[in-house]
């Protein structure tokens, strides 16, 4: 179910189907360099999953990446009490049983900010998204920004991918388009991920992307 991107860096997926259309969403886990784990957008904790994160490392923190996607963060903080806990401002309104919640500063945390940049998107306050940057793999990891949906999909999840505009190409979808609510916010926001030195694109819906992936990340970006 785990499975490596880059070394110190992987990630798993979870499925379901909500009105039809086949989803996927992902876990992305960073091995810092004190050996320690950090899990972005954690997705259900099942045995063998927990398996296989342990064997990595101990978990030290476990973060809602925006106020959408936290679903399964909770059960994940009950099995690991002793992981520091972060979201998004915003969160602990949505999530009152989420007990110690940290609010995710706009440019970084003290504990992982050496290894990983981390931005907090403007104009977009529906979900208050953070952007991060792997720099030991050159990654980017994001959540509901950018998408890319590709392969064999269902009909219904081929037709939604091409109605978002996300069937076979990093976009911003439809969906968050209409949501901006600053776009001269979200525009600095995006010149600033931008400047990161990318060579890979983690989204959290189906595809990752490696090929030419800054110029794919200039390109979806440029919508702002």
């Amino acid at each position: 179910m785990l499975q490596a991107i880059a070394p110190d860096i992987w990630h798993a997926q979870h499925h379901f189907v909500i009105k039809g259309i086949h989803l996927s969403t992902r876990m992305t886990v960073v091995r810092l360099r004190d050996g320690r784990l950090w899990l972005h957008s954690p997705i259900p904790l099942t045995p063998e999953l927990r398996n296989q994160v342990e064997a990595l490392g101990d978990i030290a923190y476990l973060v809602a990446p925006s106020k959408v996607h936290h679903l399964f963060i909770g059960e994940w903080a009950k099995a690991y009490p002793e992981a520091l806990l972060f979201g998004p401002r915003g969160l602990s309104a949505k999530r009152p049983d989420l007990q110690g919640l940290r609010v995710l500063a706009p440019s970084g945390e003290p504990e992982w900010m050496e290894e990983l940049g981390q931005l907090l998107f403007e104009g977009i306050p529906t979900i208050n998204e953070h952007a991060w940057f792997h720099w030991p793999s050159r990654s980017v990891i994001l959540t509901d920004l950018c998408q890319c949906w590709e392969g064999d999909l269902p009909i219904a999840t081929r037709l939604y991918a091409k109605l978002t505009g996300v069937r076979n190409r990093l976009a911003v979808p439809r969906t968050i388009r209409l949501i901006n609510r600053d776009r001269e916010a979200a525009r600095a926001s995006a010149a600033k991920i931008l400047e990161w030195p990318t060579e890979r694109v983690i989204v959290a819906h189906n595809a990752i992307i490696e090929q030419d992936a800054r110029a794919a990340l200039s390109e979806a970006l440029a919508w702002f």
